[in-house]
């Protein structure tokens, strides 16, 4: 079993169980329902896991580094809603593949795989596929 990232907008692949690991479901301003996300698109819903609204606008519409941003999330990632969760989500790789989704396309600059890469530090032997 594996702990793989994804785009939401990536269509579903065999018998995965998907967490959207979004603040929210929106267009870029942040209101609009985006409707490219549908229920169906995820199986749970995880926002615990999302970057909080702050630190998203300061990335996106303020300038913040990549760098910064990593290093402000995984101070997030620290927070015991975020640890229990990143937790339960490592456990649940174990017997299940999981994949966690978010709207970034290219995973290179993306907190799910900030979030795929927590959870193996947690749970070192978890395999996690970064796409």
């Amino acid at each position: 079993m594996a702990l793989r990232t994804a785009s939401i907008y990536r269509p579903r692949d065999g018998g995965e169980v998907r967490f959207s690991i979004m603040s929210r479901h929106t267009l870029d301003d942040g209101v609009t329902p985006d409707p490219k996300i549908t229920r169906e698109s995820y199986d749970a819903w995880w926002p615990e896991l999302a970057p909080p609204p702050s630190l998203i606008g300061a990335y996106y519409k303020r300038g913040l580094s990549w760098e910064a941003f990593k290093e402000k999330f995984a101070h997030y990632l620290l927070s015991p809603d975020a640890q229990q969760c990143l937790i339960l989500l490592a456990e649940i790789s174990h017997h299940a593949d999981i994949t966690i989704l978010c709207k970034e396309k290219n995973p290179e600059r993306c907190h799910r795989r900030l979030v795929a890469e927590a959870c193996r530090e947690i749970e070192p032997s978890l395999q996690i596929i970064i796409e």
